[in-house]
């Protein structure tokens, strides 16, 4: 049986260029998403998220196997990032920033999926961020994006070149800094992590 993979089937939104920043359409999706605040960095809370949010994603996966649904590939970790005080990020004050991690799930998975994979993985594994996971729509609809290769430290120039480009495009940001992790940064040198900067425009 083929694997689908949004990824692959959606290439336009999930491998940008590196060089050259890009509108696009992003369509509504449902997503695993939890809720929280504070410097990421050897954070318990975003570690317990990430993990609450695979194995959700991929006990979602395999009960829909199990009944002989679709067969898939989870999709990559993304994060939403914010601060009541913007000037937080350029300050590098890291306590004050909030954020989103979710997981973007296939259009046929539904909320009581959601709702008996989240009893599933309570029963076998009760990860400790499970009770924070929602299962929700998001619309973000245009939106500039580019891939920034290395470390999140040196986000800043990818950053500010897309912000440029969106000005330039006679629009302006309009939402939550976005960002999709392509690599495991758990596991992956930081030179060569992969992640997309997405930023909603209007």
């Amino acid at each position: 049986m083929e694997t689908l993979d949004w990824k692959k089937d959606l290439k336009h939104l999930y491998a940008p260029s590196a060089k050259v920043p890009e509108l696009v359409e992003i369509p509504a999706m449902h997503a695993v998403m939890v809720d929280g605040a504070g410097d990421p960095n050897g954070s318990k809370d975003f570690q317990d998220a990430v993990e609450a949010l695979f194995s959700l994603s991929y006990t979602i996966k395999f009960m829909l196997k199990k009944r002989g649904g679709p067969v898939y590939a989870v999709m990559p970790l993304e994060g939403l990032w914010w601060a009541d005080n913007p000037k937080v990020f350029a300050r590098g004050d890291r306590d004050e920033w909030r954020w989103t991690l979710l997981i973007g799930q296939p259009d046929f998975v539904t909320g009581e999926d959601f709702r008996e994979a989240a009893d599933e993985l309570a029963r076998k594994k009760n990860p400790p961020a499970l009770p924070k996971v929602r299962y929700e729509l998001i619309r973000e609809g245009r939106a500039a994006q580019i891939m920034h290769i290395g470390p999140f430290s040196a986000e800043g120039p990818t950053v500010a070149r897309l912000h440029a480009f969106i000005g330039e495009s006679g629009l302006h940001p309009d939402g939550k800094h976005h960002e999709i992790y392509l690599s495991d940064f758990r596991r992956t040198a930081p030179e060569k992590l992969r992640t997309i900067i997405r930023q909603p425009a209007r």
